[in-house]
């Protein structure tokens, strides 16, 4: 991490973090600067198939082949997220780079110029989004872990799991709150 950016991490919601929006939810961080920070829900796949709003890309995502909930930030329009295989590789056209081998794909682009230069795609309906120091804020006054992505995260076929699973491999106690009930008054 560069100074209190978060690029490349996730924000895991912690149990005091209660919006409906973020609820039990893991953020990719795909951009954080001084301006503001921009990300993605991994872990809130909706019913809708793909194939329903962007037929043209179905064959290249991965399952669960739905369209996500990215977020509460332009719930109309379509994010789409790649990995590219290992460095080396020429980076297929109409894909931008985030972090690592991770970047966003440009929906302008016709599906075949990427297919054989992807390894794995998810298409998400809105985004999660942060003014200038708003997600610092809310990770001081503890509504965020910040913790290290691995790779498959975000592109899981259990993203219903991924909350517990993204706390159980932390360190120390932060291991022990994927065991947090999801309505402490039924405990």
């Amino acid at each position: 991490m560069t100074g209190d950016y978060y690029t490349g991490q996730l924000l895991v919601a912690t149990p005091a973090l209660t919006d409906s929006n973020f609820a039990r939810g893991v953020v990719l961080v795909l951009d954080h600067d001084h301006d503001g920070a921009l990300g993605v829900l991994v872990n809130r796949p909706s019913e809708l198939p793909v194939t329903s709003v962007l037929a043209q890309w179905s064959d290249l995502v991965c399952p669960p082949d739905v369209l996500f909930h990215g977020g509460p930030v332009a719930t109309d329009s379509a994010l789409a997220l790649a990995e590219v295989p290992a460095d080396g590789e020429a980076e297929p056209l109409g894909w931008r780079r985030l972090h690592g081998h991770l970047g966003l794909v440009d929906l302008d682009t016709p599906p075949e110029l990427l297919a054989g230069g992807i390894r794995a795609m998810r298409m998400f309906a809105g985004y999660a989004g942060w003014s200038p120091g708003q997600l610092e804020a809310e990770v001081k006054e503890g509504g965020w872990y910040v913790v290290d992505a691995e790779p498959g995260d975000a592109f899981t076929t259990d993203p219903e799991g991924l909350w517990r699973r993204v706390l159980r491999r932390q360190p120390d106690e932060l291991a022990l709150v994927a065991t947090f009930p999801e309505d402490p008054s039924l405990n």
